[in-house]
């Protein structure tokens, strides 16, 4: 749920009223059955409990709800009950429930040390891979039955909508997340054996003799799942390490856990001699004059699984109660608005110009708490704590929000 900073006086007052102004001027369309669905709020003020169980009629009670309590966060069920109002979950009569996975950047590995901004950038990839290679690649969904929505703070939500995934139990939603994870998937299954014709033996003729060399190599990029998922990112990784050179690729080796003296020597087979681009262009592992060395095959297969992982935030894909943030709603963290998308929009969306409120000519002056730097469309916000700086209301709500800023005698209400 929501990481709210606690906001006091004149800045509180002016925030609350420029929510209120938002939901007054646009029109927040319902979700689907919403009439089905629970819905929960928090409000703005020193009261910190949600308020919850609570079921909309009607369409004019949906935006009643937005205009005259003013959230500073706003949720809805994503499971459909029969009576979602009911003060106990056992009560409500659960009658089934859309499939969400949550990508954020508190769950994904590559997100520590980044600042907000790449934070976001790197969250977006990790939300198209999802929707590519694993909802409409592996599992075949069809674009028209997902809804991509960013979440207005630091991730994107991907509901499925078909009927089929509505029943899915929470173990079975389970074992959709454990396929993305790539859990019980064993890396050295992306390489396959097959047999050749024995070599001639010099002396009894042409005749050959034995059942043939058995021959390794990847499956082919294109395979379907896992191995072919796992052959693209082998590719990569050994196109990379050339790139970076032997030192590099040895490093990254010995962090592995290959080590040092063996790491050196495979980098050099490797990336001097020539083996990674003769396996990037044929597939074939029996490239070296050996045996592929062992080390080298597990880290390599190992690595490549790593980077092609799945991540999402398991808890909200098998909870079939589930709480998800409203749509065309504001994020009371950021006052980024929670945008739906397509998949087409997704590549070019910018959340520091697309999620914003809409742009207003006033300005308004607030003091920084903290060092900022983010790049917004209309000139990057910069400073250090203690200046004082005039900005648009969206750019001052979104650093107030977050504890960066407070409101400066004069400004707002």
């Amino acid at each position: 749920m929501a990481k709210t900073v606690a906001l006091e006086g004149r800045t509180l007052a002016w925030a609350r009223a420029e929510f209120a102004r938002y939901y007054a001027s646009v029109h927040v369309e319902p979700p689907s059955r919403f009439a089905r669905r629970e819905f929960a709020w928090f409000p703005f003020g020193g009261e910190t409990a949600m308020r919850r169980h609570l079921a909309l009629r009607s369409v004019e009670e949906f935006h009643h709800l937005l205009e005259r309590d003013v959230p500073r966060h706003v949720y809805y069920s994503s499971a459909y009950y029969r009576i979602p109002d009911h003060p106990k979950m056992d009560g409500k009569e659960w009658l089934g429930a859309d499939v969400i996975f949550d990508l954020d950047a508190d769950h994904l590995r590559q997100a520590a040390g980044r600042d907000y901004a790449g934070q976001l950038a790197l969250v977006k990839e990790k939300v198209a891979a999802l929707l590519d290679d694993f909802l409409f690649g592996d599992f075949g969904v069809s674009p028209e039955a997902t809804r991509l929505v960013f979440s207005g703070g630091r991730g994107y939500h991907v509901h499925l909508l078909d009927e089929k995934f509505l029943g899915l139990t929470s173990p079975e939603r389970r074992e959709l997340v454990e396929y993305i994870e790539g859990s019980g998937f064993d890396p050295a299954d992306a390489v396959r054996a097959s047999r050749g014709p024995a070599a001639p033996d010099a002396e009894e003729g042409l005749r050959p003799r034995g059942p043939g060399r058995a021959f390794k190599s990847l499956y082919p990029p294109d395979a379907p799942g896992w191995r072919g998922r796992t052959s693209r990112s082998v590719v990569r990784l050994l196109s990379r390490w050339e790139s970076a050179g032997a030192d590099s690729a040895a490093e990254e080796l010995e962090r592995a856990g290959v080590t040092r003296g063996k790491a050196r020597h495979l980098a050099r087979l490797l990336v001097t001699g020539g083996k990674a681009a003769a396996i990037r262009e044929s597939l074939s592992l029996d490239v070296f004059p050996r045996e592929i060395p062992r080390e080298l095959l597990e880290v390599v297969l190992r690595q490549a699984a790593i980077e092609v992982q799945g991540e999402t935030d398991a808890p909200v894909t098998t909870d079939i109660h589930r709480l998800i943030r409203l749509p065309g709603s504001l994020h009371g963290g950021t006052g980024f608005r929670v945008v739906p998308l397509t998949r087409e929009r997704l590549n070019a969306f910018d959340p520091f110009r697309d999620a914003r409120i809409p742009a207003r000519t006033d300005e308004v002056s607030v003091g920084l708490t903290d060092r900022v730097d983010y790049p917004f469309p209309d000139g990057p916000v910069r400073g250090d704590a203690g200046d004082v700086v005039s900005l648009p209301v969206a750019e001052a709500l979104f650093l107030t929000l977050r504890g960066q800023a407070e409101l400066r005698p004069g400004s707002g209400p």
